[in-house]
């Protein structure tokens, strides 16, 4: 390793130094400099016969020379490079069970692309330019495939057994050494014409190059660095923005992408019985999809939306939480016409609904914010419907309503009691009036999350208050009959609180300021009974904060 950097040092220092040179050749002239530029002439030669003499010596160490001598000519004629890259393909397949002298090979492969010149890596090997530029293609896309096989990560027997950690140890080493390999390839095309030939090679190199950036077992700090340095040499010579637009092209610009061609490369691995073998599938798949965004995502729905399905019906939370997360993308950036569009909103709301029966927090609270967009898809919100004569059929709307105020009153688990408690207030909103229907199950809830502390930051307690709130926003005429029982609670909330020393100031005073905004809501919706009751506190029962509190309640109607 240390000779190859060196003479990569090296080979930098004489690019710059034949640079620099013919910069002076080109800016000599007259008779005056006749001699400087001969001199200087004489020098881009020699360095040039030099760097033929290295890329000759090395066709020779790979025995691809095509001088019979047994010492290599820097005059030799270099072979066609769609032979060359064929014969490299071979003898990297016949490598397979010697894993040091393929890394030797792709060792030499880096440097043939490093020193080798630009017109000849892309030159076609047949006169008929269609044909060869067609043999071109698929010469450096098979090579690549190769290359990108050698540092394959080791996948299971089955959909349900594990790799042992020693199965990925070698793979960051070889990971590294293609990366460079194809980096230099990359970097030797920058400036040329080869728009063709890149959309043809960035798809394999691109799920590559992703699969091992990831901060993963199979990568170490090396191989990320790398894929992420072969990953901008991409972009750079396509000439490519970011990454989204490397997937979706320009239109404007007539650029094309090559999210067409990195779903070609994944999806023999994305099927139900196959997409559980190996890890970095799912992760390639989450990225790509979550790059691609409107118009371009939906003319993909067909092959993007099933992996997204297959990933979120998984038992294990992290592949369910992607899943979720790559169907909310999907959902947000669709027109509501082509979800609904063969039922594909009937699938998406079926497949998200049962999630609200798992325990898991982590999965529940992204299934709670998707849901809430796509019942938007499915009908209109209930809050947006004119007053009508006859009773309000209940919708979608209702039914996850129905089924997540049935959870909370139910829920002990602390992390499940806020995530539901933080979700609720948009489902209000978005009920408006007709949270009515659900106005008793709301009713048990506020009352038994407020009677339940949730130090030390009391998020559910705060959520529910602000749910409340709405609620009587929203359905005030029904809310007097419920003001005595409403009322104590919030009373005894106020004492709880200000008599918990472990609470943080500015909780105790949100909770406090929220429960007043409760007291006086609630009077307002009453016509003036809570100030009535309010007469009746014993102040000697109360600490003083407690009394600031309700008096800024008295004087607030």
């Amino acid at each position: 390793m240390g000779n190859t950097a060196a003479v990569r040092g090296v080979r930098s220092v004489e690019v710059v130094r034949l640079g620099q040179l013919n910069l002076n050749l080109k800016h000599f002239g007259g008779r005056d400099g006749g001699a400087e530029k001969q001199l200087i002439s004489g020098q881009v030669h020699a360095r040039t016969h030099v760097y033929r003499m290295e890329l000759s010596s090395l066709l020779h160490d790979l025995n691809f020379s095509s001088s019979p001598s047994e010492k290599p000519l820097p005059s030799a004629p270099l072979p066609p490079i769609t032979e060359l890259l064929s014969q490299l393909q071979e003898k990297l397949i016949g490598l397979t069970d010697e894993p040091s002298e393929r890394s030797s090979l792709i060792g030499q492969v880096e440097q043939l692309f490093q020193t080798a010149p630009p017109d000849w890596l892309l030159s076609p090997g047949s006169d008929d330019l269609d044909t060869g530029w067609a043999e071109l293609k698929a010469a450096y896309n098979s090579l690549i495939s190769t290359l990108i096989g050698c540092a394959a990560l080791p996948v299971c027997e089955d959909d349900c057994s594990s790799l042992s950690a020693a199965a990925n140890l070698n793979v960051p080493s070889r990971a590294t050494a293609v990366s460079a390999a194809l980096t230099a390839l990359l970097g030797n095309w920058e400036g040329g014409d080869v728009t063709g030939l890149l959309l043809t090679v960035a798809p394999p190199i691109c799920v590559f190059a992703v699969t091992h950036f990831q901060d993963q077992v199979w990568t170490s700090p090396s191989s990320r660095a790398a894929a992420r340095c072969l990953q901008d040499v991409l972009l750079k010579a396509g000439g490519w923005r970011d990454s989204s637009y490397l997937l979706m092209g320009d239109r404007e610009e007539q650029k094309r992408g090559i999210l067409e061609g990195i779903l070609d490369v994944l999806q023999p691995q994305l099927t139900k019985d196959s997409w559980q073998r190996c890890e970095a599938v799912k992760l390639v798949f989450a990225w790509t999809l979550l790059q691609v965004t409107r118009p371009i995502l939906s003319p993909h729905l067909p092959r993007l939306l099933p992996p997204s399905l297959l990933l979120s019906d998984h038992y294990r939370p992290e592949n369910c939480m992607l899943g979720v997360r790559c169907l909310h993308h999907i959902l947000l950036n669709t027109p509501a016409a082509d979800l609904r569009q063969f039922n594909r909103a009937e699938v998406l709301y079926q497949a998200l609904i049962k999630h609200l029966y798992t325990n898991e927090a982590v999965v529940i609270q992204p299934v709670l914010s998707c849901l809430l967009d796509l019942l938007l898809v499915l009908e209109k919100p209930p809050s947006s419907l004119s007053p009508s004569s006859s009773r309000r059929k209940a919708g979608r709307h209702d039914n996850v309503l129905h089924l997540v105020l049935t959870h909370m009153e139910a829920e002990h688990k602390v992390a499940l009691r806020r995530v539901y408690a933080s979700a609720l207030p948009a489902f209000i909103d978005r009920m408006g009036v007709a949270v009515c229907r659900h106005l008793r199950r709301v009713e048990r809830v506020v009352l038994g999350y407020l009677e339940v502390g949730d130090p030390p930051e009391e998020t559910s307690r705060l959520k529910i208050l602000e749910v409340l709130q709405k609620t009587t926003k929203a359905a005030w005429p029904r809310m007097q009959r419920r003001v005595n029982v409403l009322l104590r609670r919030l009373l005894r909330l106020l004492v709880d609180v200000s008599a918990n020393a472990q609470l943080d100031d500015s909780v105790r005073r949100q909770l406090m300021d929220q429960s007043a905004v409760c007291i006086q809501l609630l009077d307002a919706c009453s016509h003036g009974r809570v100030q009535l009751l309010l007469q009746q506190v014993d102040s000697s029962c109360c600490s003083s904060e407690v009394l600031s509190c309700l008096a800024t309640v008295k004087t607030g109607r």
